[in-house]
């Protein structure tokens, strides 16, 4: 007959509990053997303790020991509501039935996770989620991401001396996904901030939280990148710290420290293929998560500045670095710019390559959101584009962010016109015709703004993935309006020669293409 698994477990306690008393005792006896005194017998204590083995590995100890009572747990719970079916939903439904799933599973399994339990008649529990924070003033102010306390109901804050509060939310910003909390309390512990932009790559970094509920678990890592885009997150103002730190459900919201134990930033995400640590965590950096909280602290929401611009969210390639005569692939291509923002009255333009943005060296697309984001709006911005073999400098004044007008990727319109043959394939092989006043309307465009494409003859335009119904708006800077404009700009085109079209696709969006056709075409 086996023994039960939790007796076997007990029994092992219990031996290593009388162990633990009765060996000290046993040391303390005087040895007969002077021999075997030198020697002590396994398992005994020795009253020096061992020389490690092992030196110069990091001991975070006193870090812990330190910054650990300023962590805290998190937990939140979200409305249930009475339902005639769980699993179906009827248009008349006030919430489907992924809202009920706590954001953080959402985020972390992705959509259409569904809750374990039976289905069937009866009301719809309510809903838990559970995550992490830290304290940054002694009076009860308290940071963590704004996906854990998301749609909550009731906020409780949990100390490390196991005091528990119930926590107003004193704001939430889902952009940055920065959430602050306040308990009342005095002479709380508080964690210091540290200097995010002196973060680079190699450092060691320590993460506290409470992952799976699991408080006050530390784990440690190094800083794998820094200034890191996450396409996954919808967060497009978010330099992230990419580290190697394990963390897992329930880190959110939790510190991440340096070795001195200030905060360098928050955990936010992880990039996972089965929901759990992967290698690959990513966090808010803190300069941006307290420009969150002063704005929060004082009125309640956030603000950014806006530009005004959509760029390709993909790099720079060497084609159209070659096309638009760059020195290099840095920097975010305009793809367009939207009427009446401050880009467009400086006189920034569509084919302008943006290099810096306030003295910052935009090395690829995701490096300029952040910067203007995390400025307020009126703040002036000091802009250098390359455009036409040179750079020219633009004082911007931007405007409040605008959540139709984003400066990203560019915004898609959904639908293309049905084009039909005009005449013969121009220099690249494209066979064009003129976009009807209806067909525009649709794309939102302006009166002779753009070309049909109504089909791809030329490999190399197909190779650059142009296909019947996308839109040619510009020739490199110069705007074409009709088939005959187009056939015009491209009548000098010589093989081997990268021609840089601007264009709309047929699901929306318009992106620069550049096409090198070759000696038979």
């Amino acid at each position: 007959m086996k023994t039960p698994l939790h007796v076997f477990a007990l029994i092992l306690l219990t031996s290593a509990a009388t162990t633990a008393v009765v060996l000290p005792i046993a040391t303390a006896q005087p040895s007969p053997d002077p021999q075997s005194a030198a020697v002590p017998l396994a398992g005994q204590a020795t009253a020096v303790p061992a020389t490690p083995l092992v030196s110069g590995l990091p001991d975070f100890t006193q870090l812990v020991e330190q910054v650990g009572p300023a962590v805290v747990k998190i937990d939140t719970t979200m409305g249930g509501r009475a339902s005639a079916r769980r699993g179906a939903q009827s248009p008349d439904d006030e919430f489907s039935g992924e809202d009920q799933i706590p954001e953080i599973f959402r985020r972390f399994f992705g959509p259409g996770f569904q809750m374990p339990g039976p289905g069937g008649q009866g009301p719809v529990p309510r809903g838990r989620a559970m995550g992490t924070g830290f304290l940054i003033s002694d009076d009860g102010y308290v940071l963590t991401n704004h996906h854990v306390i998301d749609n909550a109901d009731e906020v409780k804050v949990t100390l490390g001396d196991r005091r528990e509060f119930t926590a107003k939310v004193v704001g939430s910003d889902q952009r940055s996904d920065v959430a602050l909390l306040k308990i009342e309390g005095k002479g709380l512990p508080v964690l210091r901030t540290g200097n995010a932009a002196g973060v680079k790559p190699g450092q060691w970094a320590v993460a506290i939280g409470s992952p799976f509920g699991l408080e006050q678990s530390v784990t440690a890592g190094i800083v794998s990148a820094v200034g890191r885009s996450n396409p996954y997150a919808n967060q497009q103002y978010v330099p992230f710290i990419q580290t190697d730190v394990a963390i897992n459900q329930g880190n959110s919201g939790g510190p991440l420290l340096n070795t001195s134990g200030e905060v360098i930033g928050i955990n936010s995400q992880i990039f996972s293929n089965s929901g759990g640590y992967m290698g690959v965590s990513f966090a808010i950096p803190i300069d941006v998560a307290m420009n969150v909280v002063g704005q929060l602290k004082a009125t309640g929401k956030v603000q950014r500045g806006q530009l005004g611009v959509m760029f390709q969210s993909t790099g720079i390639t060497s084609d159209q670095a070659r096309g638009f005569g760059l020195p290099d692939t840095l920097g975010a291509l305009v793809s367009e710019v939207v009427p009446g923002s401050p880009a467009e009255k400086v006189g920034i333009e569509p084919g302008d390559v943006i290099r810096s943005a306030d003295g910052v060296t935009i090395r690829q697309p995701g490096d300029l959101p952040p910067i203007v984001g995390n400025k307020v709006p009126g703040a002036k911005v000091k802009i250098v584009v390359f455009r036409e073999g040179r750079e020219r400098t633009y004082d911007v004044t931007l405007s409040e962010l605008d959540d139709s007008a984003v400066a990203g990727g560019a915004t898609p319109r959904p639908g293309a016109p049905s084009t039909a043959p005009a005449g013969g394939a121009n220099a690249l092989g494209l066979v064009v015709q003129d976009l009807d006043a209806a067909q525009r309307r649709q794309l939102g465009l302006d009166a002779g703004e753009g070309v049909g494409i109504a089909r791809v003859e030329g490999p190399a335009a197909r190779e650059a993935g142009l296909s019947p119904g996308d839109v040619v708006l510009r020739v490199g800077r110069t705007p074409v309006g009709s088939a005959a404009a187009l056939d015009r700009e491209l009548r000098g085109v010589k093989p081997g020669q990268t021609v840089m079209l601007l264009v709309r696709s047929r699901g929306g969006g318009s992106r620069f293409v550049a096409i090198t056709p070759g000696e038979d075409e």
